[in-house]
């Protein structure tokens, strides 16, 4: 007798459109406002210049993700590119780095929309505000993509509205003062030179997470060879606009001394920024659709990070029942109620740290996802290259420049990032010890050869897209 029970699998639903809205609302368009304070404090008030270099390095990286993801179109992004270009231990200590600023991601969003919402009812605590979103968030999570996708559409539409009539008043403001702050201004490197323009955009990583969260979802996407690799550059492309047009408008509207601020007023700073305009209405306004959207973030990034950790169990790299499904609507359920637990170490960090950390696994997993591309397209293991000046440039030099402005970022972060960030991947170290019996055996990782069946049917959907050397 066959067998007819079919197993939960991850549902194909995304187009490109849904891809590309998925990205940017990881990013969400107002994230500008997540590290406002910290970043101006860095730069010395020169956000928008530490944003152009982000963006730039971005998109050098964004453009080896698209690489990777036509080559491996499965869920795992940086961990899979590795683990299948430079073998198990690599990958998983990517993954595990990775993992870092993708647990990180969902907790300052709830972070964020606690000390936004106490700004408004300071008679609530924090924390509480911070808890409800957890808990909403998961339960979205469970329900499916298709949910989330249709939220991403309301949220998108909101934070765009803000951003038109927060420019709006900007320049207002701007035209109607005594404009001590020079149109090209913010966009200079200021008395901290590069090196602290440079740890500005080292932060400001964690803003554009969002082409790594699309790649994790290839497996949920009608046709991933086609699509993600387009949707990638077009979140990257799309949220690099905003984030400098919000933070130049910003910039020429309110520039006070930065290092004077308190600690409130820096991780609020969004509100500080809506106050100078003397409308107080539209304080409260920047408040409602910032936590949307910090919802709509911590939503989708709480969607990627349990996607991986399906990924990683299914592997066999951590324990099994992470790549358990839910049985009706087809979500990786253990791995998404582990990563709210871990969440709930909002309730006691500090935005800061969150922030840095996030910086800290992102760079690291940009800079293998790099390397990745050099290894697997000139160098493959069946030695058949791309032939042709355009394949070493596309897959040598473009990689190679998204590596090292990469690790030039890397190397701006704070040294207790550093620290931890060790501290973590000695952990991992560990991990793999104990999973190969003290490295006798060799890492667990997927097959991608023809005579395994369970990457056959990896990209059904998706074939209409074949490979091009050239892409």
């Amino acid at each position: 007798m066959s067998d007819t029970t079919t197993q939960p699998r991850l549902k194909r639903a995304l187009g490109l459109t849904g891809l590309t809205l998925f990205g940017v609302t990881y990013m969400t368009v107002i994230t500008v406002f997540t590290t406002y304070g910290i970043v101006n404090q860095v730069t010395d008030g020169h956000l928008p210049s530490a944003y152009v270099v982000a963006v730039v390095t971005m998109l050098f990286t964004a453009a080896s993700y698209g690489a990777m993801v036509r080559k491996y179109p499965v869920a795992g992004s940086a961990y899979t590119y590795t683990q299948q270009s430079f073998g198990g231990a690599a990958g998983f200590l990517t993954g595990w780095v990775m993992l870092l600023d993708y647990l990180f991601i969902p907790m300052i969003n709830f972070m964020l929309i606690g000390i936004y919402l106490n700004t408004q009812f300071p008679a609530v605590p924090i924390w509480v505000f911070t808890l409800v979103s957890l808990l909403l968030v998961l339960l979205f999570n469970i329900l499916g993509i298709n949910l989330v996708n249709k939220v991403n559409f309301v949220i998108i539409a909101l934070s765009v509205v803000l951003v038109v009539v927060f420019v709006a008043l900007a320049f207002k403001q701007y035209l109607g003062g005594d404009q001590a702050v020079g149109l090209i201004e913010p966009f200079t490197f200021g008395e901290g030179g590069i090196g602290a323009v440079a740890s500005g955009a080292a932060i400001l990583a964690l803003s554009f997470l969002g082409f790594d969260a699309v790649s994790t979802l290839s497996e949920e996407a009608k046709h991933p060879r086609r699509d993600i690799p387009r949707a990638i550059v077009l979140s990257t492309l799309l949220g690099g606009f905003f984030f400098i047009l919000v933070s130049w408008a910003g910039a020429l509207a309110f520039n006070p001394d930065w290092s004077a601020l308190s600690g409130d007023q820096i991780d609020a700073a969004g509100t500080t920024v809506m106050d100078s305009f003397g409308t107080s209405w539209f304080t409260a306004f920047f408040v409602a659709i910032y936590v949307v959207g910090a919802f709509g973030s911590g939503m989708t990034g709480q969607v990627s990070v349990s996607r991986i950790l399906y990924a990683m169990g299914r592997d066999g790299m951590l324990p099994k029942p992470l790549s358990r499904l839910h049985q009706r609507f087809g979500t990786p359920v253990v791995a998404a109620v582990i990563v709210s637990v871990f969440a709930l170490s909002a309730l006691f960090l500090s935005l800061d740290t969150v922030a840095f950390m996030i910086s800290f696994g992102a760079l690291a997993a940009f800079a293998m996802v790099n390397l990745s591309v050099i290894r697997t397209y000139l160098f493959p293991k069946n030695g058949k290259r791309p032939e042709g000046a355009w394949a070493w440039i596309r897959y040598g030099v473009m990689p190679l420049i998204g590596f090292a402005l990469t690790i030039w970022l890397w190397t701006s972060l704070q040294a207790l990032t550093w620290l931890v960030g060790g501290i973590w991947l000695v952990v991992g170290v560990i991990i793999i010890a104990i999973v190969t019996g003290g490295f006798r055996r060799p890492v667990p990782m997927m097959d991608f050869s023809e005579n395994d069946p369970s990457t056959q049917q990896i990209d059904q959907m998706g074939e209409d897209y074949p490979l091009d050397p050239r892409a």
